[in-house]
């Protein structure tokens, strides 16, 4: 792993109004499930499954996301994002309105605010990328991590020009296959970004903060390739008819995903931490979702029966959107946030918390477990709405819980802070 250049952290403020932000958001997807989980159910093309989906996605994933890349790639890669604290104020303000109004839009307020919404996170994003893509094409890291976030990036401008597409189709601006888009705007925004992303977050902060062995250089530069390619062979074959080439692209796609898990599991069961906090308990959950979600989206590729197709889509969703990209997300954040407070902190002189001290065991431990009892429930709808119903309300609770750890670690921040400037005054230019 290469060195992190902590003296580069932007200032706090830029990534935690992200991270603060997402919770809001996913109680809101846990609620709407509650409310919406007959019509959730019994369809992935209803306009609810496409809030529900959007509400995470962009809500949820997307705001952590984006707060953590401006913090990885300073720290990480060495390489600042330009006018950073100008981009959070306004990236996060963007993204937060266009999730609104494309939300309102499924649920029924009306075909122009599918185009009012494509055009803010069209405007939002391609700022945010400007800057990151700069970034990262200023960056000269060595190690594996950067070229996992240029293939990350690379895939969210993808991911962004087909929504954007599918905004318009569905403002009724412009004629679109939808069904074709919508297959490869979830295939670049999931695994062309999201796991690529979590990858390069995943090779940095696994070893560091869980103690494991570093990832094996040729798997770890490997994986990002992978998906790029199988993504690039699937996108070809699915809109052209060309069902060996797209073929193809799945089974890599499915290769590298489940490689991923694996290689990240093998790693955490050779830690030197001695026991497992709730962290590690996270990843697991998060990996073993993901491979559950590999498993449920290859029968259907392959061909299961046709009852079985609407229950298998369902469950695809419950264990990937539900259930693996929220736990590793708040794997990262209990380690991520912790470490920010501390380092900015520790900059203003002695007297700093530990990490252990910012954020305590018992509130994680209380939300990977209501999460885990959600995701359970949720899947178990298939059978019932009631049981999706209840697994929508455990998973609001668990984003509510997700919260109020976040707000815990920010009061200690504060309190901290104020203590250390009654001994000595805060430097010149700090945050």
């Amino acid at each position: 792993m290469t060195a992190l250049a902590l003296d580069e952290s932007p200032p706090l403020h830029a990534p935690l109004r992200f991270f603060a932000t997402a919770p809001v958001w996913g109680a809101g997807a846990g609620l709407l499930m509650t409310l919406r989980a007959e019509l959730v159910t019994a369809s992935r093309w209803s306009p609810e499954t496409f809030a529900l989906v959007h509400v995470l996605a962009l809500g949820f994933m997307l705001q952590v996301m984006a707060g953590a890349l401006l913090q990885l790639l300073p720290v990480a890669v060495g390489s600042a994002v330009p006018r950073v604290r100008l981009l959070a104020l306004v990236s996060h303000a963007g993204l937060n309105a266009g999730t609104l109004l494309l939300v309102a839009a499924f649920l029924g307020a009306g075909p122009t605010w599918f185009a009012a919404a494509g055009a803010v996170l069209l405007a939002t994003l391609a700022a945010y990328l400007g800057a990151v893509g700069l970034s990262l094409a200023r960056a000269r890291a060595i190690g594996p991590t950067l070229p996992a976030l240029r293939i990350a990036a690379v895939a969210l401008g993808a991911t962004v020009a087909l929504g954007f597409t599918l905004a318009l189709g569905l403002g009724q601006i412009w004629s679109v296959p939808i069904v074709e888009l919508v297959h490869l705007h979830a295939a670049w925004g999931l695994l062309g970004f999201a796991l690529c992303l979590v990858a390069g977050v995943a090779y940095v902060v696994v070893p560091m903060f869980q103690l494991t062995p570093a990832y094996p250089v040729p798997v770890a530069r490997a994986l990002p390739l992978a998906l790029l390619a199988g993504l690039g062979l699937w996108s070809a074959g699915v809109p052209l008819g060309f069902r060996p080439v797209a073929a193809v692209g799945a089974a890599v796609l499915a290769t590298a995903t489940v490689a991923f898990a694996a290689q990240t599991l093998l790693l955490q069961a050779s830690s030197k931490r001695r026991g497992r906090d709730t962290t590690a308990w996270c990843w697991r959950l998060g990996l073993c979702c993901l491979l559950l979600a590999v498993a449920s989206a290859s029968w259907l590729y392959l061909g299961c029966p046709p009852a079985l197709r609407a229950p298998l889509e369902y469950l695809t969703g419950v264990f990937s959107l539900a259930g693996a990209f929220p736990a590793l997300i708040s794997g990262m954040l209990y380690k991520i946030v912790p470490f920010l407070v501390w380092l900015h902190l520790s900059r203003r002189g002695p007297g700093a918390p530990l990490m252990h001290q910012v954020i305590g065991e018992p509130g994680p431990r209380a939300e990977v477990v209501t999460h885990a009892a959600a995701v359970v429930l949720l899947a178990a709808g298939v059978a019932s709405p009631l049981l999706a119903a209840s697994g929508g309300a455990l998973f609001a609770a668990s984003k509510v819980v997700l919260g109020l750890n976040l707000a815990v670690a920010m009061s200690v921040y504060r309190d901290a802070r104020a203590g250390m400037r009654e001994v000595r005054p805060d430097p010149p230019g700090s945050p």
